[in-house]
């Protein structure tokens, strides 16, 4: 219940924050530092709630073939941008200045969850809380349910960016 009620009231908080600042829209050519992460006019933003894979571990395709799986995240959020015009929401400001964002992508006639399409498509991961409970249910499904069909990274193998930031690998 303690848990929960800290999660509600740190969203609340987050989203009262951010919707004092207004909502950012990004074109496509922003500076990607990681599959979750961005530089646009010299602030940081991250996708709050979403783990990219971490640059530098190694992703081994079905093939056996060997990548870095950050840059794969990376280019995720790459093509995602390039595909129609994205906006987001400030939510709160993470240790490092970066500015945590929730962000919905205008593809065509549709809106989507940048988030929920990363984590569904297998191209990133649900964040968790230094205790392990996912910082977003909805993205802890999104991420099972890629997982269980093989989507995107999940197809192959590599060690999980989860598990590498809780020292659990």
């Amino acid at each position: 219940m303690r848990i929960k009620l800290s999660l509600v009231t740190a969203l609340l908080v987050a989203t009262t924050a951010g919707a004092q600042e207004g909502t950012i829209s990004f074109p496509a050519a922003v500076s990607f530092d990681t599959g979750d992460s961005w530089q646009y006019e010299g602030r940081k933003f991250r996708l709050f709630g979403v783990q990219a894979c971490i640059r530098g571990t190694i992703y081994r395709a079905p093939d056996g073939t060997e990548s870095d799986c950050g840059m794969q995240s990376v280019a995720s959020l790459a093509a995602l941008f390039s595909t129609g015009s994205i906006g987001c929401q400030p939510v709160g400001r993470a240790k490092d200045d970066a500015s945590f964002v929730v962000c919905a992508a205008q593809i065509d006639s549709t809106t989507v969850d940048v988030g929920t399409a990363l984590i569904s498509s297998g191209a990133a991961f649900a964040a968790v809380f230094p205790a392990g409970t996912p910082v977003s249910a909805a993205y802890a499904v999104a991420e099972r349910t890629a997982k269980d069909s093989g989507s995107g990274l999940w197809a192959g193998s590599f060690t999980h960016p989860v598990s590498m930031l809780l020292n659990e690998h």
